[in-house]
């Protein structure tokens, strides 16, 4: 079973532990917003792409198709 510890102590040792993190620097933040961004847009455009295949397909198969 863990010890009890005093609050304070405990909050104390949070922010030592908080102030050994590295964080990352705004330009940092910003590219890998953007990358991730550019990244949505691409898996979006490629399950659009995929959708619409696989449904012609299946119209196709099931003699429904225009």
């Amino acid at each position: 079973m863990a010890a009890k510890s005093n609050p304070f102590t405990f909050l104390s040792q949070v922010r030592a532990e908080t102030a050994k993190v590295v964080w990352p620097s705004r330009r940092e933040t910003g590219i890998s917003t953007v990358m991730v961004l550019i990244m949505v847009v691409f898996a979006s455009a490629f399950f659009f792409i995929a959708d619409m295949v696989f449904g012609y397909a299946m119209s196709l198969l099931q003699g429904t198709a225009v």
